[in-house]
């Protein structure tokens, strides 16, 4: 059965953390908006990746803590309690029920449609409901891709029959595997990797290259790289995957690397990178190809499609796949499209109110491992390769007086890289125990441009481990 035509100023396709947060600023610019999910609203972040992902890592880290302080070492010898710690999991994601997140589109006056929303011609979303019938939308002003991406699988044959794991599986399964084999060296890999092998897996870790997180600065892979090890996980590098196959329907994996090396596992997780989701939304009835990243401008107006109607935010358009960062595209694209909607001067300068600038210069990241791994803006060899005159500093974390009183052997490093030129700061990236919740002053320090001379005057409380800036600082002016 199909519903009659509806009509709104703005339809988003995608109820993930990105569209909820684009529809929030379009209905706050007084502009009449629905969202359309064909899954869970709340999105991949919500059910599969960042909340149940960091409440698997969550006891990991705690426990590593706690055993490196006298006084607590004996008293958490023990292993961790998997079945709580999945049960803990399972609260985060809500059961993979989505009335809260329902309730809050309610509460702001976002209409909701289930199903598969596809373009149809400019301004015009079809929707097929889980009923079989059909939903047609009409936007007066824009329409609003915010579909994400799905996991990336290897074009190997047979890989379909044996079921690997995707992120999804690693964030969501049930039990711990006996034996898990991780392929993959970036975020997702080695999050998991320390995840399973705390949870009580014994976990190999494929990577196909010579580094662990090859995007920040080489010291964070090996140090994280050394600590898996200690760990107990089986970290081998330049490890390609020929082949998988496995023994019936449930039974063992077998993977053949090149060279003729060959490992066994209950369970393979591939992450190996992510595509985009827009294989199936319609793009060619705008012009557009199908499977494609979408490009847009700094607005998230995509480019290419006449009339400025279309836009796409989040993961699906490819600057910056983090969660936080596709959030802060939704907000700036909501607010472009409420400007553009009322005929109001679009603020499109660099940290303008309409343009997501930080996508190119002050994008933030944690990686949850033991250690943390928190970096902001450009790393050394990109401010090299961007023409940059720098100055490269670096310290160690564990002299730090917090940080010893953090945990006994904290082991630790921090850089900043500072623009000679302009006299700011273009990245800066800790790594040690804990270091995650030192971000936000350095992403401040770098999206804010503040000149060096004046964070001297940002006075870091004693004994923090936030005294780091103080150390950086003074070795900068040697």
């Amino acid at each position: 059965m199909n519903d009659a035509p509806r009509t709104y100023d703005v339809v988003v396709i995608g109820a993930g953390p990105v569209g909820e947060n684009l529809a929030d600023r379009t209905r706050a610019a007084g502009l009449s908006t629905v969202v359309v999910e064909s899954e869970l609203v709340g999105g991949e972040c919500s059910y599969w990746a960042c909340m149940p992902s960091k409440a698997l890592l969550r006891p990991a880290l705690a426990l590593a803590d706690a055993r490196r302080l006298p006084g607590i070492q004996r008293a958490v010898q023990g292993p961790l309690d998997t079945a709580a710690v999945l049960a803990r999991r399972d609260d985060f994601t809500s059961h993979w029920k989505d009335d809260g997140q329902v309730g809050w589109l309610q509460s702001v006056d976002v209409d909701l449609v289930r199903g598969h929303g596809r373009l149809d011609g400019p301004r015009q979303v079809a929707v097929t409901t889980p009923e079989g019938g059909t939903v047609r939308l009409t936007a007066r002003h824009a329409v609003a891709v915010c579909t994400g991406t799905t996991a990336a699988l290897p074009p190997m044959p047979g890989i379909d029959d044996v079921h690997p794991w995707t992120s999804r599986d690693a964030t969501s399964a049930k039990q711990a595997p006996r034996r898990l084999a991780v392929v993959g060296g970036g975020v997702v890999a080695v999050e998991m990797a320390t995840a399973w092998q705390a949870l009580g897996s014994q976990v190999t870790l494929l990577v196909r290259g010579s580094a662990l997180l090859d995007r920040v600065e080489p010291f964070a892979g090996e140090m994280v790289t050394e600590a898996l090890r200690e760990a107990g996980v089986d970290v081998r590098f330049g490890a390609n995957v020929a082949s998988v196959e496995r023994d019936g329907a449930h039974g063992e994996v077998r993977i053949g690397l090149e060279g003729g090396a060959r490992v066994s596992a209950d369970e393979v997780l591939f992450a190996i990178g992510r595509a985009p989701h827009t294989g199936d939304i319609g793009l060619e009835t705008v012009g557009l190809k199908p499977g494609g990243w979408l490009t847009v401008d700094d607005t998230c107006q995509v480019t290419g499609v006449e009339g400025g109607w279309l836009y796409a935010a989040g993961d699906v358009n490819h600057r910056a796949l983090l969660t936080h960062q596709g959030k802060y595209q939704g907000r700036m694209a909501g607010a472009a499209i409420g400007a553009r909607a009322k005929g109001e001067p679009v603020d499109d300068a660099p940290w303008g109110a309409h343009v997501a600038t930080a996508d190119h210069s002050a994008v933030p990241q944690v990686v949850f491992t033991d250690p943390e791994v928190a970096a902001v803006g450009l790393s050394a060899a990109e401010a090299e390769q961007a023409g940059r005159r720098t100055k490269v500093v670096d310290y160690d974390l564990a002299q730090v007086a917090g940080a010893s009183l953090y945990g006994d052997d904290y082991r630790g490093r921090a850089r900043m890289v500072v623009d000679l030129d302009r006299n700011v700061l273009l990245g800066v990236t800790f790594v040690g125990p804990g270091v995650g919740e030192l971000l936000h002053s350095a992403t401040v320090a770098v999206a804010g441009e503040v000149p060096v001379d004046r964070l001297w005057h940002a006075v870091p409380a004693y004994p923090t481990v936030s005294e780091i800036w103080l150390r950086l600082l003074e070795t900068y002016r040697g």
